[in-house]
């Protein structure tokens, strides 16, 4: 069973392979719906937005906002403060940590329901589990920034989660906190291996604003691979990346 819906401003895929699965399909597209209806910053009456507003303490906020910005702040320390929901206008934006975050607590729902077998996709951020309908391994395609219809590399996660940010679909949506003022041209695309979604989102989130040193800090980070193109067209890949091209 495969479904996709718009949820967060972008196609969301879920495939299910089990037999009746449709509420557990079902109960993933409402909480992915229900995130977004909490922290978009784009829906006046979301959470975050009121908290924009003032109208919302931090303090006084719900446990998964404080959860949220914990994280964020964790995140942030992590990556010497190149990851930071604050925009350069003052307003929090969580979207580089909130989807990852969402994508991985459905997994979570639907391997508590039983479903061992599955593929979440949100514009790239990518959960999984199990075999695909062949029997074989999920594979994931990552995409030519340059020339979208064509896949550049294949690889295969075997249920560690993938993250992917660039500025090539969405456009200049993330920014260096450290020049924010400066738009990010060296790299175009970086696609972060990580222990499940919501890690690999937030670092790769970072190690994009890094520029071309994000793909060092990938390498750094245990637990991590990446593969960064930049500007040129030219590839980079962490030295374990390549075990992870072969099903």
């Amino acid at each position: 069973m495969r479904e996709t819906r718009l949820i967060m401003g972008m196609p969301i895929e879920i495939e299910i392979v089990h037999e009746g699965a449709h509420d557990a399909l079902e109960a993933a597209f409402a909480h992915l719906v229900a995130v977004d209806e909490q922290f978009s910053p784009y829906k006046n009456d979301s959470e975050i937005s009121r908290m924009n507003r003032g109208e919302v303490a931090p303090a006084t906020s719900s446990e998964a906002m404080r959860e949220i910005l914990a994280l964020a702040e964790r995140t942030k320390s992590e990556t010497d403060g190149y990851f930071d929901i604050r925009r350069p206008d003052g307003l929090i934006d969580p979207s580089g940590i909130v989807k990852g975050l969402a994508i991985r607590d459905v997994a979570a729902l639907l391997s508590a329901r039983g479903c061992g077998h599955f593929f979440v996709n949100a514009g790239g951020d990518i959960a999984m589990s199990g075999e695909n309908p062949d029997g074989s391994a999920w594979s994931v395609g990552i995409r030519n920034p340059f020339k979208h219809d064509e896949i550049v590399k294949v690889i295969y996660p075997r249920s560690k989660g993938v993250a992917t940010s660039g500025s090539y679909i969405r456009g200049a949506h993330i920014y260096n906190p450290h020049a924010p003022s400066e738009e990010l041209r060296d790299v175009v695309s970086v696609t972060v291996i990580g222990p499940d979604v919501l890690e690999a989102d937030r670092f790769a989130t970072a190690a994009f604003a890094m520029g071309k040193g994000g793909i060092t800090f990938i390498e750094n980070l245990p637990g991590f691979e990446g593969y960064a193109i930049d500007a040129q067209g030219i590839a980079t890949m962490t030295s374990g990346f390549a075990a992870f091209t072969k099903p």
